[in-house]
């Protein structure tokens, strides 16, 4: 049985939790936060503490929190003797450095506590400090995902950036489409059709020749109807956007 001691509380441990107190060889043993009142999800079916130096002996303990934190969290567990991970995409490894066994824990996704995730379909990246660590971080990593890539610190990085295109800036996107449409009061589900097919897609061609719409044409009466219809700060995005399209596919202003 892989005993597992989770640090954080929020989305993610969350998760975590879920997903490793339904897998037979996983058992989380304990979790950590600073704040009594963010353990309230746990209490009744994990011993819980707010004192790091309580923590249980156990084979991974997994920093899940905000990137700021995790060199001091880190700092309080050298006398440990499990492997210490974060779960950060843009931290680099090096910051749990001063332990002896560490490494990276990054489930690839957006997590929300409301909304269930398959975790098996969920990547998630790992390094380690040592070979022998990355075998264990890798048994890990399979009894929960199909999907287990190794990425070195650097590489991981630039997959966050690259998520955060994906994801962070694509669902501003619909909270500004979702904005539009309250404005001129249309229901914002007429647009969720379009929005399942547009990722639908980009599963069997790649993003670029999937793009459509009327900077690709450079359509630009349609383009200044547009503008009409915008305040400032979206004319601004709506012209930004529309011109790295323009630029992209080699079309002229």
């Amino acid at each position: 049985m892989i005993k597992v001691v989770l640090l954080g509380a929020g989305n993610l441990a969350y998760h975590l939790f879920r997903v490793f107190e339904a897998t037979k060889n996983i058992k989380v043993i304990q979790v950590f936060n600073h704040h009594e009142e963010k353990l309230a999800n746990f209490k009744s079916e994990v011993a819980t503490t707010t004192i790091i130096n309580k923590l249980d002996e156990a084979d991974f303990y997994i920093i899940s929190i905000k990137d700021d934190a995790i060199a001091e969290v880190a700092s309080q567990l050298k006398e440990k003797r499990g492997i210490v991970l974060h779960t950060s995409g843009a931290v680099s490894m090096n910051v749990l450095e001063n332990l002896n066994n560490y490494g990276v824990f990054y489930p690839l996704q957006s997590f929300s506590k409301d909304k269930a995730v398959n975790f098996a379909e969920i990547p998630i990246n790992i390094e380690a400090n040592s070979s022998e660590n990355l075998e264990k971080l890798k048994s890990l990593a399979l009894s929960v995902s199909n999907s287990v890539y190794e990425i070195s610190s650097e590489q991981r990085k630039i997959l966050h950036l690259a998520a955060v295109f994906a994801n962070n800036f694509s669902n501003f996107m619909f909270t500004t489409a979702a904005e539009i449409c309250e404005e001129h009061h249309i229901p914002f589900e007429i647009l969720q059709p379009l929005i399942q097919e547009t990722f639908q897609k980009i599963k069997t061609v790649s993003p670029k020749v999937a793009q459509t719409g009327p900077a690709i044409r450079n359509d630009e009466k349609t383009m200044q109807t547009h503008l009409q219809y915008l305040d400032e700060d979206h004319k601004k995005l709506y012209k930004t956007i529309s011109e790295a399209i323009i630029k992209t596919y080699g079309q002229k202003l």
